[in-house]
């Protein structure tokens, strides 16, 4: 769904920061070779990413729903030296395509792949962060942010990515759409939460900045 005219989409595309070449051989093989690359982050939103990740510049950052690898990429551009980047995914036959892109990459060894459910890895990681990304089942957001809020530093930023779902958010809920149902709650709970302050932006298909008080 489109919030704004494909040609306004371009524009903006446009007059933004180039796409890295790194990132852009990337974009081009999840097309050819992987199902759904709709999923993929893309240019604009990969370059919203390396820019709040920059600004923040996060020691320790944690990415629930790796997908291909883009977004995780695009987050280590703002790293600190000697930072590590967690991401999580439950497609185990994505792990080797993710892999060889990172190891493209200047943060390589800095990124840590995790296999399996997000709710039963992130208790295990023994960290507080300071960039959280997710992007994963809607049915779990809930679930996510309460895991990870107390693994925050004060003054962290949670990304919640697909927040506005095609606009759904706003049409009556059909009795069998979960999804649906609980990013209407989520971002009811992000706007509420007096743990944390909340800015909705109308990126892509919703993107919302949660910063940790």
């Amino acid at each position: 769904m489109h919030f704004i005219s494909q040609e306004l989409e371009d524009y903006i595309e446009q007059h933004s920061e180039k796409e890295p070449a790194l990132l852009a051989a990337l974009n081009k093989e999840t097309y050819q070779k992987i199902l759904l690359p709709r999923m993929l982050s893309g240019h604009f939103q990969g370059r919203v990413l390396s820019m709040l990740a920059k600004l923040i510049r996060p020691v320790n950052i944690l990415e629930i729903g790796t997908y291909t690898g883009y977004s995780a990429l695009c987050l280590s551009e703002g790293m600190q030296d000697g930072g590590t980047l967690h991401t999580i995914d439950i497609k185990e036959e994505l792990l080797d395509f993710q892999r060889k892109h990172f190891d493209k990459s200047p943060w390589g060894e800095q990124i840590i792949q995790h296999l399996g459910e997000a709710v039963d890895i992130i208790p295990t990681l023994d960290m507080k962060f300071d960039l959280v990304f997710i992007d994963a089942d809607k049915e779990n957001y809930i679930n996510y942010f309460n895991i990870i809020l107390p693994k925050m530093n004060k003054g962290g930023i949670i990304l919640s990515d697909n927040v506005l779902w095609s606009g759904k958010v706003l049409e009556p809920l059909h009795p069998n759409d979960l999804s649906t149902k609980i990013l209407v709650e989520y971002n009811e709970l992000l706007k509420n939460d007096p743990r944390v302050e909340t800015v909705l932006l109308p990126i892509r298909d919703g993107l919302t900045v949660s910063r940790v008080l």
